[in-house]
């Protein structure tokens, strides 16, 4: 009996967490995780949209080095901004700047220079390699095109059309 007495009161003082509290604490903790685990994909989609428009909004222009310069017939796949981007060396020696992840589903297209297109392998999406217009396949709409600018000493000046 005394060894009952010396528990109560043990527990009546703090020292011991009784089971039903360490239950609830428990159970607190993994509705947290839970909640955590299924919040963060649904904000993360959610603030996705807004993240890419404040990153595409942040570069506006960039240069390309005379030396970076693709071939004639040739193209040049860069990162603009977080967009991958092709510049197309075209074989009147004038320059092309596309927009390169396709309207359809958004993979990244490739220029054939052998077809003289730009073509995505998902779904075999098919692209003017002048203007970026669709021309078979699935994509619904061309590719964005760029302003392309050569500045006195070689260099490619792209910006947002």
């Amino acid at each position: 009996m005394t060894d009952e007495l010396s528990s109560n009161e043990a527990s009546d003082r703090g020292e011991r967490m009784p089971r039903r509290v360490f239950f609830k604490a428990g159970a607190g903790l993994v509705a947290a995780g839970y909640a955590g685990g299924i919040g963060y994909p649904i904000y993360r989609y959610l603030a996705t949209p807004a993240q890419r428009a404040a990153e595409l909004g942040a570069i506006t222009e960039m240069t390309i080095p005379a030396d970076k310069m693709p071939a004639v017939g040739t193209a040049l796949q860069f990162l603009f901004g977080n967009r991958p981007t092709i510049l197309i060396h075209l074989e009147d020696e004038s320059l092309v700047c596309l927009d390169a992840v396709c309207t359809h589903l958004g993979c990244t297209v490739q220029f054939q220079p052998d077809k003289k297109i730009i073509h995505c392998a998902c779904h075999g999406g098919t692209y003017d390699m002048h203007t970026g217009k669709n021309i078979a396949g699935p994509p619904p709409k061309p590719l964005k095109q760029y302003q392309v600018e050569t500045t006195p000493d070689g260099q490619v000046r792209i910006s947002r059309a």
